[in-house]
């Protein structure tokens, strides 16, 4: 019972995140599953695409019915990535568990930084800087996906507002669409991988799918900086956590 509901929590808080950020959840979800869940890494990737993936949509749904939603950019960043997803989804079985974990945190870490020193611009209204930036920016995300099992949101988001040119608020919607395309091909990527644990994911699932739900909504009421710094702030300490955790297992401590 008791495990039951720490997967309901772990699985609104991530589509909580998702809904709230358009990303986040795939960076939590991973350490989720293996830590809390007790999963390995590997496993843990492919369940994450399938958890990450669903509540994306939902909340994709969502920022589509308020407007804050750019379809082009949407279909050729994730058309991109998808290719390059499934391409890469094969790249993490040649990995042992501790290295594919020491890379995430290292990931993590970078992008807990990036986050919370670097201001967040407001993006332009113009909706695009251009074809081949945006091609080019969905399939760099696109191969961390297949690889490590990430959405990419946290990594979209930014590559929306910086390299595109998206508003910030559009970004977000807009990155929901991509990583559920993504998600989608790095899952196809890993269907030879490790058996999928269909009862956790259905409760991620079905959890997250509230919590996506309900940060759709709030990213009306809440300010979007204040919700990336303090993301910002778990990302980095989660990152430092599994940093220690996994140098220590390869006895480099």
């Amino acid at each position: 019972m008791f495990q039951i509901t720490l997967d309901v929590l772990l699985g609104f808080g991530i589509g909580l995140a998702l809904g709230l950020l358009g990303g986040g959840g795939s960076i939590l979800t991973v350490p989720a599953l293996v830590y809390l869940v007790g999963q390995s890494p590997q496993a843990a990737v492919t369940a994450s695409l399938v958890i990450v993936g669903a509540n994306s949509a939902m909340g994709a749904f969502m920022h589509r019915s308020q407007g804050t939603l750019n379809w082009q950019v949407a279909l050729l960043f994730g058309g991109a990535g998808m290719a390059m997803a499934y391409l890469a989804a094969g790249w993490s079985k040649a990995l042992p568990s501790s290295v594919l974990m020491l890379l995430f945190a290292l990931l993590m870490l970078i992008v807990g930084a990036f986050m919370m020193l670097r201001p967040m611009p407001v993006g332009s209204d113009e909706g695009g800087r251009g074809l081949w930036v945006t091609v080019l920016s969905g399939a760099g995300v696109g191969v961390l996906t297949g690889f490590l099992g990430v959405g990419g949101g946290f990594l979209i988001v930014p590559a929306l507002v910086l390299l595109v040119g998206l508003p910030f608020r559009q970004a977000v919607g807009t990155s929901l669409v991509v990583i559920a395309m993504n998600s989608l091909a790095g899952f196809l990527g890993h269907l030879h991988g490790p058996p999928l644990d269909i009862r956790t994911v259905a409760i991620f699932v079905s959890a997250g799918l509230g919590g996506a739900l309900i940060g759709a909504r709030l990213t009306r009421f809440v300010p979007p900086e204040h919700l990336r710094k303090v993301f910002a702030v778990f990302v980095i300490g989660l990152a430092l956590f599994l940093l220690a955790d996994n140098i220590q297992k390869m006895g480099l401590l």
